[in-house]
C-alpha cells in the first residue's frame, strides 16, 4: 500500500481557488441595469398595446371599405351622383333661360339648403351648409358670350 501513495503525492500539483461568488442574472433581483430593465418592458407592454389598437382601427377602416365597394353601393352612389347632376343642370337651365331674368328657387339636399336667383345681369347661387357656413357663388350674366 505504501508504493500507491507515494506516487500518487508526487503527481498531485499545487491548485488554487478562489471564493465562489452568486450572482443574480436577472436586473429585477441584483438591481444592475434595472432603469432600463424597467423601460424596457414598459415599452414593450405599451408596444403590444398599440399594435392591438391599430389591428382594431385597421379591421374597422376594412369593413367600411368593403362595405363602400359593393355593387349595391356603387349603384346607389352612381345613381345619386346623376340625380345630383341633372338636378343642377335644371337649375343651370332656368337660370340662363332667355325671358327669365327674376327667377328664383330652393331647396334642400343632404342637409344644406341651396337657394339661387337671376337678377338680370347677375346670378347668385348661395348654398348654406348643416353647419351653417355660407358658400355664395356670383356669376355676371351681362359679360358672358353665349
Amino acid at each position: 500500500m505504501k508504493k500507491f501513495i507515494i506516487p500518487f503525492v508526487m503527481i498531485s500539483s499545487v491548485a488554487h481557488s478562489s471564493e465562489m461568488q452568486f450572482k443574480f442574472k436577472s436586473p429585477s433581483f441584483s438591481g444592475e441595469g434595472f432603469s432600463s430593465h424597467v423601460l424596457t418592458i414598459d415599452n414593450q407592454e405599451k408596444n403590444r398595446q398599440q399594435k392591438i389598437i391599430d389591428d382594431k382601427k385597421a379591421e374597422a377602416a376594412k369593413a367600411a371599405a368593403d362595405a363602400k365597394n359593393t355593387n349595391l353601393a356603387r349603384f346607389l352612389n352612381n345613381l345619386e351622383s346623376r340625380i345630383y347632376a341633372t338636378i343642377s343642370q335644371k337649375i343651370a337651365e332656368e337660370l340662363f333661360k332667355s325671358g327669365n331674368e327674376n327667377a328664383s328657387g330652393t331647396f334642400d339636399v343632404g342637409g344644406s339648403n341651396v337657394q339661387w336667383s337671376s337678377q338680370g345681369d347677375q346670378i347668385t347661387l348661395r348654398i348654406t351648409d348643416a353647419g351653417g357656413s355660407v358658400t355664395e357663388i356670383v356669376v355676371p350674366v351681362g359679360s358672358l358670350a353665349w
